[in-house]
């Protein structure tokens, strides 16, 4: 039986195409974390990782070979929470301090998002006030029990939530009765322009 030429062409064409998205789906590697090394240093501040306690983050973003490093979480959230974060974020990890030393912390690399986080502990990092990391609500929780804070996981970190606990600190370290100034934009009642006026619901970033 004689193929008719358009319908051979055809099925060429989709044999080609299904080797190439099989192709494509073997080529697809999953983004693992980084070892820090000696000379690893922040993103933001170049300082040596090794050279302090606490956790340390790395963001991997698409399209750039190498993750950044940062020598604190609160730095990780400083970028990932900011409302004009615009690259893209193949993945970010941090440390389970369950199971990684606080003075010297190595390996034991975990999916930010899927990990839990402790704020406002009296615990101190890379950059004084941290937010530690862990694997499991269990360890956080035993964490928090020893040091103070209050167990978040990631989707419940927020701007705000980072910015009660700097309070916090700023009223325990003496400083509650000095005056405050707040400058916001002059288009809205929130810290985004975009929302005119007074609405309501927001978060003050």
């Amino acid at each position: 039986m004689k193929i008719p030429p358009l319908l051979a062409h055809t099925a060429v064409l989709l044999l080609a195409a299904g080797l190439l998205a099989a192709c494509g789906q073997n080529s697809t590697s999953t983004v693992t974390p980084k070892e820090i090394a000696q000379d690893t240093y922040c993103a933001l501040d170049g300082m040596l990782l090794a050279d302090y306690p606490g956790p340390k983050a790395q963001i991997h973003y698409a399209g750039q070979p190498e993750p950044e490093f940062f020598c604190d979480t609160t730095e990780m959230f400083s970028l990932l929470l900011k409302p004009e974060q615009a690259r893209k974020v193949s993945a970010a990890y941090v440390q389970d301090m369950d199971k990684a030393d606080w003075a010297a912390p190595k390996g034991a690399w975990i999916d930010a998002k899927a990990a839990f986080y402790v704020v406002g502990s009296k615990k101190r990092g890379a950059m004084g006030p941290t937010i530690p990391s862990f694997g499991t609500r269990e360890g956080a929780q035993k964490f928090a029990t020893a040091e103070g804070g209050k167990v978040y996981p990631y989707a419940d970190i927020t701007a705000d939530t980072k910015v009660r606990a700097q309070i916090k600190k700023l009223q325990e370290d003496g400083y509650g009765h000095y005056p405050v100034c707040v400058a916001k934009t002059p288009y809205s009642f929130s810290g985004d322009a975009a929302l005119r006026g007074a609405p309501s619901g927001h978060v003050l970033t």
